[in-house]
C-alpha cells in the first residue's frame, strides 16, 4: 500500500499508527516513492528541541522546481499548471501551461541571474495575484535564491521593515494593482519604502495597470524588455535540503514581524503530502486556493503543494464582492472548481448576502471544500454545507501556521466524519498533545488545554531570521523538549480537536478559563448578528470581564438595542452558561481585520481597556477606518 494517498478512515488509521511507530521510516518512505533528487539522503532526521534544531533529510541535494514542473513536462507539458483568473471578470482567464511555466520561470531565473541575484540572496515580491508572483517565486528557488514575498496590501512602512530585516537587494513590484473596482498605486508604496532600505540595489517593475509611476534612474527597471531577452533555458541551481527555501513574515505579538525561515526538502514532502490528502486530489481536478501568495496559504497551497502533485492550481487576482458577490461561484461554474478553499472571514461576508448569488450558478463539480485561518464557526459551518457544497462535498477545516509550513490537523474527505467547528484529527507524523498551565500533559479526552506538539514534521520553520533566541523563547521555552503552538484546543472523548483560539484569547473570569472562540460561535447563532469578536479588560471583582463587539446584518438595524443585548447575553448563557455573559456590548460597522482576514483582538483589547493612545501601525489593516468609529462610539 502506497502510503501517499490515504482513502478511507481505517486505512488513515493505519497509516497514522505507522507514523508514529517509526516516523523516520514513515517518511522515508514518502520521500523515497515520489520526489526526484539529485543526492539522497544520509539521514532523515536529526532534531533537539531544547536547542531547538531540527534537520530533515540532511546530505540530500535537490532543486522544488524539478519536483513542481519539470518532472511534470514528460507526462503533462500540456496540462494547465497555472489558471489566472483576473480581477476584471469580463477578461479572458490565461491558462499556462506546465511547458509554458516551465520556460517563463527560466526565463525569469536568468533576469535575476542577469540583475546580480545569487544563490542565498533575498529577493522581497510585493506583487499583486498575478502570474508573475507565482513565476517569480518559482524563479527564486530555480536558482536558489531566498524569496521573500510580502502582501501587496501592506503599508510601505511594513514592507521597509520586512526588506530591511532580512537585507533584501531587489525588490520585484509592478506598477498598481487591481482590487475589485480599485486600482492601488504599488510602485509609489516601494518608492516611499524604500527611502529607508539602503541595501536594495535593483527594482524590477512588471506593467499591470498602465499607471504613470516614476522610474528611479539605475535602480529601476521595468521587466518585460528584460524578460523578452532573456534565453529561456535555465539549469536548476542544486541546493541541500536544508538550505532556505524562504522567509515569510509573521506579525509578532509583541515587537516586530518574524521572519520564518522554511527549508527545502522537508517543506516540499510536506505540502505535497498533504495537499494530495486533504484535498483528494486526481489527475484532471481543477482546484482553487482564494488566499494570496503573500500568506503562507498561498505559498504551500497555491503553489508548492499543487504543483508538486502536476495539479491544475487557481491564481485569483479579485475579491469576493467584485463585480458583484456572486464572484467566487460564477468562477466555480466557468472552470469546474473542483476544491474550493477559502477564509471563514470570507464565508461568513458571502452569507450575510441575497441566496440570489449562489442559487444562478452551478456547483456541481465541487468536491471538497475547505476553510483556513481561524476556526469556523458553526452557522458558517453550516451555510457553507449546505448552499455551497449542497451537503455532498465535505468541509475540511484546516488548523496549522505560518511556522507549521503545511496542514497539521483536519479531516481527510469521505476518511474522517465531519463536526462543525473541529479540525478533527492529526495528520500523519503530527503528534499533538494538550498541556495544563502547570506544564502537567492532558492525556485524557474530554479535556481542554495548550496545544504543542511532541515530535518534529518536516515542514516545520526551522528558525527566525537573524533571530535564534527568539525562535527558541516564542515557541519551544513554555514546554519542555515541546513546540508550544500559541493556540488552545479541546479534545472531545473520541479524539477530535478543536481549536478554541489564541491562548491570549483565553479570558479567566472570576477564576473560569473563557475560551472566546465558543462565545463568538454562541453569538453568532442570533438571527440579526453578522460577526462578533470578545476580549477581556479589567474588572474589579471578576479580575476580567468580557466586552464583546458585535456586527449586525443589517447596518443600522432596526430594533431595540437593549433588547438585542439581552437576547445575545441569553443566547450565551443557555450555550455556555451564564459565568460567559458579556458586561459590556458594543454594536460596530465592522470589525478590524488583517488582510487575510484574521480580527485583530489585540486592537479590541486596548480599546476595550480604554488604552487607545498607542495602538500600534493599523495603516496594515484592511479597515483601518473601523478603528477609527469603533473608539468613537466606545462606552
Amino acid at each position: 500500500m502506497s502510503n501517499y494517498h490515504i482513502k478511507h478512515l481505517e486505512e488513515y488509521w493505519q497509516v497514522y499508527r505507522k507514523s508514529l511507530r517509526n516516523p523516520e521510516v514513515f517518511w522515508e518512505e514518502i520521500a523515497e516513492e515520489h520526489f526526484l533528487w539529485r543526492k539522497r539522503w544520509d539521514t532523515v532526521l536529526d532534531w533537539d528541541f531544547s536547542k531547538p534544531e531540527v534537520k530533515w533529510y540532511e546530505g540530500a541535494e535537490l532543486n522544488i522546481t524539478e519536483n513542481c514542473i519539470d518532472r511534470h513536462l514528460t507526462t503533462r507539458a500540456d496540462k494547465t499548471a497555472i489558471l489566472f483568473e483576473p480581477n476584471d471578470p469580463t477578461a479572458i482567464a490565461e491558462h499556462i501551461t506546465y511547458r509554458q511555466l516551465h520556460e517563463r520561470v527560466c526565463k525569469f531565473a536568468n533576469v535575476l541571474k542577469d540583475q546580480g541575484v545569487q544563490k542565498g540572496d533575498r529577493v522581497c515580491i510585493y506583487l499583486p495575484m498575478i502570474p508573475e508572483l507565482a513565476i517569480s517565486v518559482l524563479a527564486c528557488a530555480r536558482i536558489g535564491a531566498i524569496h521573500s514575498v510580502v502582501f501587496a496590501g501592506f503599508s510601505a512602512t511594513a514592507l521597509a521593515t520586512r526588506i530591511n530585516d532580512c537585507d533584501c537587494k531587489i525588490v520585484l513590484t509592478s506598477d498598481g494593482s487591481y482590487r475589485g473596482n480599485k486600482t492601488i498605486d504599488l510602485k509609489g508604496i516601494v518608492d516611499e519604502a524604500l527611502t529607508s532600505c539602503p541595501g536594495i540595489e535593483k527594482v524590477l517593475v512588471a506593467k499591470r495597470t498602465n499607471t504613470d509611476i516614476s522610474m528611479k534612474s539605475g535602480r529601476d527597471q521595468w521587466l518585460q524588455p528584460l524578460l523578452d531577452a532573456a534565453s529561456k533555458e535555465c539549469e536548476a541551481t542544486i541546493m541541500k535540503a536544508e538550505d532556505p527555501l524562504f522567509i515569510l513574515y509573521t506579525s509578532g505579538s509583541t515587537g516586530k514581524p518574524k521572519g520564518m525561515v522554511h527549508t527545502t526538502g522537508g517543506y516540499m514532502i510536506y505540502t505535497a503530502y498533504t495537499f494530495k490528502n486533504i484535498f483528494q486530489y486526481r489527475e484532471n481536478d481543477v482546484y482553487w486556493c482564494t488566499a494570496d501568495i503573500g500568506w503562507i496559504t498561498g505559498h504551500s497551497y497555491i503553489v508548492y503543494g499543487p504543483l508538486a502533485n502536476g495539479a491544475t492550481t487557481v491564481l485569483f487576482e479579485g475579491v469576493p464582492s467584485y463585480p458583484d458577490f456572486g464572484r467566487f461561484w460564477e468562477i466555480v461554474q466557468k472552470h469546474k472548481i473542483t476544491q474550493f478553499y477559502t477564509a471563514p472571514t470570507a464565508i461568513r461576508a458571502l452569507a450575510k448576502e441575497n441566496l440570489d448569488f449562489v442559487e444562478k450558478y452551478d456547483l456541481s463539480s465541487l468536491k471538497v471544500l475547505g476553510t483556513v485561518g481561524e476556526p469556523i464557526n458553526e452557522e458558517a459551518w453550516h451555510w457553507y454545507n449546505e448552499n455551497i457544497g449542497k451537503r455532498k462535498s465535505p468541509i475540511v477545516d484546516t488548523w496549522w501556521q505560518t511556522e507549521t509550513g503545511g496542514i497539521m490537523i483536519a479531516p481527510i474527505p469521505f476518511a474522517t466524519p465531519t463536526i462543525p467547528t473541529y479540525a478533527t484529527l492529526p495528520l500523519p507524523g503530527i503528534q499533538p498533545t494538550l498541556m495544563n498551565e502547570q506544564g502537567e500533559e492532558l492525556k485524557n479526552n474530554q479535556q481542554e488545554g495548550r496545544l504543542c506538539i511532541k515530535f518534529p514534521w518536516p515542514s516545520m520553520a526551522r528558525t527566525i531570521w537573524g533571530n535564534h533566541e527568539r525562535y527558541r523563547e516564542t515557541y519551544f521555552s513554555t514546554y519542555k523538549n515541546m513546540y508550544f503552538t500559541g493556540d488552545g484546543a479541546f479534545r472531545d472523548a473520541v479524539g477530535y480537536y478543536r481549536i478554541t483560539g489564541r491562548v491570549d484569547d483565553v479570558i479567566i473570569v472570576s477564576g473560569h478559563n473563557l475560551g472566546t472562540a465558543p462565545i463568538e460561535d454562541a453569538i453568532n447563532e442570533h438571527p440579526a448578528v453578522a460577526e462578533s469578536a470578545i476580549v477581556g479588560y479589567p474588572h474589579d471583582i471578576k479580575g476580567n470581564a468580557l466586552y464583546g463587539y458585535i456586527t449586525l446584518k443589517e447596518t443600522g438595524e432596526s430594533r431595540d438595542q437593549d433588547n438585542l443585548r439581552k437576547e445575545i447575553n441569553q443566547l450565551i448563557t443557555e450555550r455556555i452558561g451564564p459565568i460567559a455573559k458579556l458586561n459590556k456590548i458594543q454594536f460596530t460597522n465592522g470589525l478590524p481585520k488583517t488582510r487575510s482576514g484574521k480580527i485583530m483582538r489585540r486592537i479590541l483589547r486596548k480599546i476595550a481597556e480604554k488604552d487607545t493612545s498607542n495602538l500600534g501601525d493599523i495603516s496594515t489593516l484592511l479597515n483601518p477606518e473601523v478603528v477609527k468609529g469603533i473608539i468613537e462610539n466606545t462606552f
